[in-house]
C-alpha cells in the first residue's frame, strides 16, 4: 500500500495538538493539587512522550517509503520483474546445494547416407484420328502413340536418381503402351517385371578418374536424335529412324571418359539389342564419341555383335551420327543419319540385310510459351528387315507446342507418311500381303498433353 509524505505529516500534526490538548488539561488539574514542583514534572514528561512519538512516526514514514520504492519498476522494465544490483555479486552457492554435474551425452554412431535422391515424373496422354479409319484402329510405322482414333496413354513413369558422388543409381519405373513396346522383343523366359523397367543401373564415378564413370545395369541406348521421354523431344510422335533403324535400350557396362576440353568418349560391352537376358553366348562392343562445343554437338555410335537368335553366327552393325546446332535459345535444329545391316545363315545360304535413313528437323522457340517444329525424312529398308516389307518410306511432321504452365504442355501435330509400297490400311480392305494395306499413305491428326515433375524440367 502506497502512503504519501503529506499523510505522514499530517498524522504527525494532529498527534501532536492532541497531547498538547491533553497536556495542558493535565496541567491545570496537577496545578491545583501539586504546585510549581509537579507542573514541571509534567511537562518534561509531556516533552518526553511527544518526543518518542515523533521518532516513531518518523521511523514509520521512512519505513513505508523504503516499501514504496523498492516495489516501483525501474525504467525500461516490466512491474513483475526487478532488474538486479549491477555491482553486488550473486551470492555463491553453497556446496551442498551445487546442483549434480550433468553426464556428457553418449556418442552418435555416424550415418551412412548415399545423399539425395531426386523424383522425376512423366504422365503422357495423346488422341489420335487417322483419316486411313484403319479396322486395326492402329497407326502403321508408328512408335508408342499407335492407337488411332481414341484416347490412349502412352506412359506413365516414375524416377529415382542420385549422381554419383562418387556412388549412384538410376531407376525407370513404368507402364503404358511405350514401355509394351520397349520389350516387345524381350526373350519369353524373361521375368515379367522387367516389362515395367526402362532403366536401372548403378554407376560408379571416383573423385579422381578426372570424370571417368561407369555404369552397370540396363540403360538406353546411346544411338538416335530422339529418346524414349516425349517431354525430351521436339515431335510429338518419334521419326522412323527410331522406331526401325536402332535399338531401345541394352544391358551391360558402359564407360564414359572426357578427352579435353570438347570430347566425350565411351565403351560398352553388352547383350545386345532389346534384352536383358540375351538370346545367345555372344555379346555386343558399342564405341561411342560426343564433339561439344556452345554452337553445335556431334555424336557418333557404333554397336557391333552376333544378334541372331540361338547362334553367335553372323553380326549385326549399326552406325550412328547426329549433328545438333545450337546457334541460340530461339533456333535450334538437327540430322540424323543411320546405316545398319545383319548377317544371317553360313556360307552361299547367308543373306545380308540392310537398312539407312536420314532425318532433320528444326525447332523454333520464339517464346517460353509456344514453339514449331517440322521434321523431314527418309528411310529404306531394303530387305524388310526391320519394318517386315522391302520399301521406301518418307514422313513429313509438323508439330506445334503450348506450355500452359511449369510442368504442363500440349502438342498438336500433323504427319503424313508415304511408302513405295502398298503398306498402309485402308478401312477393313487388305490386299494379298497378310497384314498390309492397299494404301501407300497415311494421314495422322494427333493432340498430346504432357505432366511432368522433377528438378530439373
Amino acid at each position: 500500500m502506497h502512503i504519501s509524505s503529506k499523510y505522514c505529516f499530517s498524522l504527525l500534526l494532529c498527534s501532536a495538538v492532541a497531547v498538547s490538548a491533553f497536556a495542558q488539561q493535565a496541567d491545570t488539574t496537577q496545578q491545583s493539587a501539586a504546585g510549581t514542583q509537579v507542573v514541571r514534572t509534567m511537562d518534561d514528561l509531556r516533552e518526553r512522550i511527544l518526543l518518542d512519538r515523533i521518532e516513531q512516526l518518523e521511523k514509520r514514514l521512512a519505513d513505508l517509503e523504503g516499501r514504496t520504492a523498492s516495489a516501483q519498476p525501474a525504467p525500461g522494465q516490466s512491474a513483475s520483474t526487478s532488474a538486479p544490483a549491477a555491482q553486488e555479486p550473486a551470492p555463491a552457492t553453497p556446496p551442498a546445494q551445487a546442483p549434480a554435474a550433468t553426464p556428457a551425452p553418449e556418442p552418435t554412431p555416424p550415418t551412412w547416407s548415399v545423399g539425395p535422391i531426386d523424383f522425376t515424373g512423366l504422365v503422357d496422354g495423346y488422341y489420335s484420328f487417322n483419316f486411313n479409319h484403319p479396322s486395326t484402329q492402329l497407326n502403321q510405322l508408328y512408335n508408342f502413340d499407335v492407337k488411332a482414333n481414341q484416347f490412349s496413354l502412352n506412359m506413365a513413369k516414375l524416377t529415382l536418381a542420385h549422381s554419383p558422388d562418387p556412388v549412384g543409381f538410376q531407376v525407370d519405373l513404368g507402364f503404358g503402351r511405350a514401355f509394351e513396346i520397349i520389350h516387345a522383343n524381350e526373350p519369353s523366359t524373361a521375368p515379367s517385371f522387367l516389362r515395367n523397367i526402362e532403366q536401372a543401373y548403378l554407376s560408379l564415378k571416383p573423385a579422381k578418374a578426372k570424370g571417368f564413370e561407369v555404369d552397370f545395369g540396363q540403360f538406353v541406348t546411346s544411338a538416335g536424335a530422339e529418346v524414349i521421354e516425349t517431354n525430351s523431344n521436339w515431335n510429338y510422335s518419334r521419326s522412323l529412324l527410331f522406331a526401325f533403324a536402332i535399338p531401345y535400350y541394352h544391358f551391360g557396362i558402359r564407360t564414359s571418359f572426357p578427352v579435353g576440353k570438347y570430347f566425350t568418349g565411351g565403351v560398352q560391352l553388352v547383350n545386345g539389342w532389346n534384352n536383358v537376358e540375351d538370346n545367345n553366348s555372344g555379346k555386343t562392343v558399342g564405341l561411342t564419341g560426343t564433339f561439344t562445343t556452345k554452337k553445335f554437338a556431334w555424336s557418333n555410335n557404333y554397336y557391333g555383335g552376333p544378334e541372331n537368335p540361338n547362334t553367335n553366327t553372323g553380326w549385326r552393325h549399326l552406325f550412328d551420327t547426329n549433328l545438333l546446332l545450337t546457334p541460340n535459345s530461339k533456333v535450334n535444329a538437327y540430322i540424323n543419319f543411320d546405316y545398319g545391316q545383319n548377317r544371317s545363315g553360313l556360307g552361299t545360304a547367308s543373306t545380308l540385310a540392310k537398312w539407312y535413313g536420314i532425318a532433320g528437323a528444326l525447332h523454333i522457340q520464339p517464346n517460353s510459351k509456344w514453339g514449331f517444329t517440322p521434321r523431314l525424312e527418309w528411310f529404306k529398308d531394303r530387305d524388310g528387315f526391320t519394318t517386315g516389307l522391302p520399301q521406301d518410306l518418307k514422313e513429313v511432321t509438323l508439330t506445334g507446342e503450348y506450355k500452359m504452365i511449369e510442368g504442363l504442355l500440349a502438342r498438336l501435330e500433323y504427319r503424313r507418311d508415304w511408302s513405295n509400297q502398298p503398306f498402309f490400311q485402308r478401312g477393313s480392305t487388305v490386299n494379298g500381303i497378310t497384314g498390309f494395306g492397299t494404301s501407300k499413305n497415311q494421314d495422322t491428326l494427333s493432340l498430346g498433353v504432357l505432366a511432368f515433375f522433377g528438378p530439373k524440367r
